[in-house]
């Protein structure tokens, strides 16, 4: 590994409650991994030891997709035992010493945390659904037929569909966001509450930092059971499910969203500010109300610290002016709140290849992101540039892509195991055929491939996580206006007396660009950003320009 980045033993998570405020966070998708025991299926132990290369990066904290005991009917998001983990990815002991690695390097843990909705094997749903009358029969969403037999109302799986299952036994419907097997819980009923805080108190008490929430605005549906509108076909967005998908013809008014979700956010915040220095970060599903929602969810300090939603997750490259727009929103939605961003995420193609980026633009995007008020959540893989793999129908897992191929190829492309090495058939991940498929052009710009290449894109994000370490306005600063100036969005960010300008070419041409009034000196050019003029300055195309106030 190179000496300059090399792993700080021992450096500990030192003392700042808010570290989360701007900190980065690495995302994780432990199937893919590393495998440690020849299985083809990554696992905790093998995260235990990739954690000194994680710690490289300069990291604040690692965010672990599911290894709960489940089905994996949605690879882990369908949990049937909160308090276990899934032998697939090892032991609770195999837990506690990844957590110890992980603090004893100086990185925190955050846990991915499925609330809304369990596996239908959870013997919490399997009492239920026995009968009408056990001690766990509202436990989950339950609701009688319409009179000729049809669901009660309108409501769609994102999975395709309707939302609502058949249930013989109980002669009623079951409400599943998801994939029939995984049954919504029932979030008005007080014992439910009661039983996730439970959960989460466990995995407090193990020492864990925080919690992403997955759908955590899908937690507490409309008690009426109110059918939702239809959605106008010019503001469907394929963010949340593409196209061919009908759950994109529906505004998802009553289905979640629903205001009673502040009360629990309420109790589970209160829990949370019983351990020190801990936080969560809530993922707001929903293209139309997701700035509204991230708003509401984390204004103040009585609610989740920070939530992302799906600005930046979308089909179409940002453009110069979208980035000045989604921020003026976030002004104005999040004013008292906390964003969290992220480019890439384990349920949507790699923005490498969802943007169609060249190694410029990944470049100037990597420093926009890491220069942004907000957290970041960086995807394992995308600090090498990885992009899509074409995962071929015969390979495929993921139940979304079997169900809307080929127009819709699922998220497996995007799961594919994490490349370490090119001079290994399976890129060091494993001494076993990979679960997934690897990406043939994957090898060559593997870990290992880049990490003594100072000029690699792999070194480009670890000096820009450096680089916002060095400079606390861009992690916990406020910052101007972002304006876009004939495609070149810039911006200021200040704190504790210190002034940035951050300027970025999001254009495929060389631009003019007018220094604003005072005195500046160049930083960055170690990240590619321009020397300064002496009134305008000529950036590159997909070039950066980043100045601090003198």
């Amino acid at each position: 590994m190179n000496a300059q980045f090399s792993a700080q033993t021992g450096a500990g998570l030192g003392n700042d409650p808010d570290w989360w405020r701007g900190g980065v966070i690495y995302q994780i998708y432990p199937r893919s991994f590393q495998d440690s025991n020849d299985d083809g299926i990554g696992d905790l132990k093998g995260i235990t030891q990739r954690l000194p290369y994680v710690a490289s990066l300069g990291v604040d904290a690692i965010w672990i997709s599911p290894f709960f005991k489940s089905p994996m009917a949605d690879f882990g998001y369908d949990v049937s035992d909160y308090c276990d983990i899934d032998p697939m990815f090892g032991t609770m002991a195999d837990f506690d010493e990844m957590l110890a690695a992980a603090h004893h390097l100086g990185v925190r843990v955050i846990i991915d945390l499925v609330l809304s909705h369990s596996s239908d094997q959870h013997p919490w749903f399997k009492e239920s659904r026995t009968n009408r009358t056990n001690a766990k029969s509202d436990w989950y969403v339950w609701s009688d037929p319409k009179e000729d037999g049809t669901p009660p109302n309108n409501w769609l799986s994102i999975f395709g569909g309707s939302a609502w299952q058949w249930n013989s036994r109980r002669e009623q419907y079951y409400l599943h966001n998801f994939l029939t097997s995984q049954p919504d819980l029932n979030f008005h009923c007080p014992d439910v509450q009661d039983a996730l805080l439970d959960v989460t108190r466990f995995w407090l008490d193990k020492g864990v930092d925080g919690f992403r929430l997955d759908t955590i605005n899908f937690y507490i549906h409309d008690k009426l059971l109110r059918s939702n509108p239809p959605l106008p076909v010019d503001q469907r967005d394929e963010s949340i499910a593409p196209r061919v998908n009908p759950y994109n013809h529906q505004l998802h008014l009553y289905s979640k969203n629903q205001p009673e979700n502040l009360d629990f956010l309420k109790r589970f915040r209160a829990l949370l500010d019983e351990y020190e220095d801990r936080t969560a970060v809530g993922e707001v599903g929903d293209p139309q109300m997701g700035l509204d929602i991230m708003g509401q969810y984390t204004a103040g300090d009585e609610r989740v610290h920070m939530c992302y939603s799906f600005e930046f997750l979308s089909a179409h490259l940002p453009t110069a002016n979208r980035f000045a727009e989604v921020m003026a929103n976030v002004d104005e939605k999040v004013a008292d709140g906390w964003p969290c961003w992220a480019f890439s995420n384990h349920d949507v193609i790699r923005h490498a290849s969802r943007w169609d980026l060249q190694d410029a633009a990944k470049r100037c995007l990597a420093t926009l992101l890491l220069t942004l008020r907000g957290t970041v959540c960086l995807y394992q893989g995308e600090e090498l540039g990885l992009g899509e793999v074409d995962v071929t129908f015969d390979e495929l897992q993921d139940p979304y892509g079997i169900e809307f191929w080929p127009e819709f190829k699922g998220r497996d492309g995007c799961r594919t195991p994490m490349v370490w090495q090119q001079d290994n058939s399976n890129a060091g991940f494993s001494a076993a055929k990979p679960w997934l498929p690897i990406g043939s052009d994957h090898m060559g710009i593997a870990v290992g491939a880049q990490t003594n290449d100072a000029d690699s894109l792999l070194n480009h994000y670890r000096r820009c996580i450096q680089f916002r370490k060095a400079h606390p306005e861009l992690a916990k600063g406020t910052h101007s206006t972002l304006t876009d100036t004939d495609g070149v969005l810039h911006f200021t960010r200040e704190y504790d007396g210190e002034t940035m300008l951050c300027a970025f070419n999001l254009t495929d041409n060389v631009k003019d660009f007018a220094l604003p009034p005072g005195k500046w000196g160049a930083i960055g050019t170690d990240l590619g950003a321009a020397d300064l003029g002496a009134t305008t300055t000529k950036l590159g195309a997909w070039q950066p320009l980043l100045a601090k106030k003198i």
